[in-house]
């Protein structure tokens, strides 16, 4: 009896354990549960293109022109997977791009496995399946088209297709990516703002602005033009005191120093290092550290029909030094009341709007920012510089939506070895590891036949 028992209870438990197998194979059916532990969750979704897809408000078709053989369809199919397991409603569709070849030729597809996103109204085309590519089409769908942002050229302003230290070309060229459309403005070859300009950017004119290119920015803005202006250090306006004046401010004499700097390990008094800023749009909920190379502090001259609200503060060890930096003694460089200078906090980032005067925009914006550095080639890199530089853009073209996105990076994925180590690893994997096994295997078998 005692036998018989023992034989139910072995049957039992193979029933239990089958029935427990059952169970899992058809609860993994319906449920699904994914981990990543790899570096910062390199392998899922960003938080920005998270953030990215809830702004979404319906759905959002993506139309795959890929041929049917070969694995293609399921690369792509798997890649979505992450977008659709944040965004349900983002549709896939596959379509067979030898079937209809005039179709494809009127649609201008030229690469298998080439994307179209619809949404509502609009579309975007993409032709490389990565997450930062998808991601950028994703946002020009939510910005509804190109931002045309024209940048003054023809006197010594930062260009925005260049690649010396001082220029904004890495930065710009990152923007174009997310639906900003950088032209030149040379008011040699034009008179006026041309139509259809979303944002007009000033940036660090080095000499003075004739007259006519002055008059063109003031009627810009008095007819309800969204304007950047990136100011610098200097005593001389460059003639751009009635461009002040229409946006009620004035750039404060000297440069901006600060004295806590050196406690940051900053060489510089120069270097402004921000971490915390004034409550602005621009800033909401930014916390990343900043840093602005050389910096003038800005002044509202009155209210005016602007509101005016600074989003960029020094610190209370600040003033505006207006005596040389270069060469200079750290002993002698110091605050100095009699001489004028200004103690800090001074505000040197201004974020200016009012209704627009323009019928066809409910609000004007305007931004003007006592350092263009920051967006440098040399410096963009620097923190939240390009973080920072991202929110101003979405701010003035009036992309609220994409204001508050998170931040964009991700770990580094190369791995940097020199030959011999790379000899090293080979020889290591393919000869002394599986050594290691048979010394160990034989180990083991002559240990047994001892016994």
């Amino acid at each position: 009896m005692r036998h018989l028992f023992r034989r139910l209870d072995g049957w039992l438990f193979a029933l239990l354990l089958v029935l427990a197998v059952a169970a899992i194979g058809y609860l993994s059916t319906r449920y699904a549960h994914q981990a990543d532990w790899t570096a910062n969750g390199r392998t899922s979704l960003s938080p920005e293109s998270r953030a990215v897809l809830a702004r979404f408000e319906g759905p959002v078709e993506i139309t795959t022109y890929a041929n049917p053989q070969g694995n293609l369809r399921q690369t792509v199919a798997g890649f979505l997977q992450r977008y659709q397991a944040v965004k349900p409603d983002l549709a896939l569709r596959f379509v067979d791009p030898q079937l209809d070849p005039a179709k494809m030729r009127e649609l201008g597809i030229t690469v298998d496995g080439a994307l179209i996103l619809h949404y509502k109204d609009r579309e975007q085309r993409l032709d490389e399946l990565s997450e930062r590519s998808l991601t950028n089409a994703l946002e020009r769908l939510l910005r509804g088209g190109d931002r045309i942002v024209a940048f003054v050229t023809g006197d010594g302003e930062r260009r925005a297709d260049g690649q010396a230290n001082a220029d904004l070309g890495t930065f710009i060229t990152q923007l174009e990516a997310r639906g900003m459309r950088a032209v030149p403005l040379n008011f040699a070859q034009v008179t006026a703002v041309p139509e259809h300009t979303d944002l007009v950017v000033l940036a660090s004119p080095s000499l003075a602005l004739p007259p006519g290119a002055v008059q063109a920015l003031v009627a810009y803005v008095q007819n309800g033009g969204n304007l950047l202006w990136l100011s610098e250090p200097s005593n001389d306006d460059l003639g751009l005191a009635p461009l002040a004046a229409a946006l009620g401010v004035r750039v404060l004499p000297g440069v901006l120093v600060d004295g806590g700097g050196a406690a940051l390990g900053l060489g510089d008094p120069r270097l402004i290092a921000l971490g915390s800023y004034p409550p602005q749009a621009i800033t909401r909920g930014f916390t990343l550290t900043t840093l602005f190379p050389q910096a003038s502090a800005l002044a509202q001259l009155s209210q005016g029909a602007w509101a005016v609200k600074p989003f960029l503060r020094s610190g209370a060890q600040s003033w505006t030094e207006f005596q040389p930096i270069d060469n200079a003694k750290p002993s002698d460089i110091r605050y100095d009341a009699d001489a004028g200078e200004l103690k800090g906090p001074l505000d040197f980032g201004f974020a200016l709007s009012r209704l627009s005067p323009s019928p066809d925009k409910s609000e004007q914006r305007a931004v003007v920012i006592g350092d263009g550095d920051f967006l440098s080639n040399s410096f963009l890199g620097n923190g939240g510089n390009r973080a920072l530089g991202e929110r101003v853009f979405d701010w003035l073209l009036g992309d609220d939506k994409l204001v508050e996105l998170p931040p964009r990076g991700a770990p580094d994925r190369l791995l940097d070895i020199s030959q011999t180590g790379l000899n090293a690893l080979s020889i290591g994997f393919l000869v002394a590891l599986p050594l290691l096994l048979l010394l160990a295997g034989g180990l083991i078998a002559w240990r047994r036949r001892r016994r």
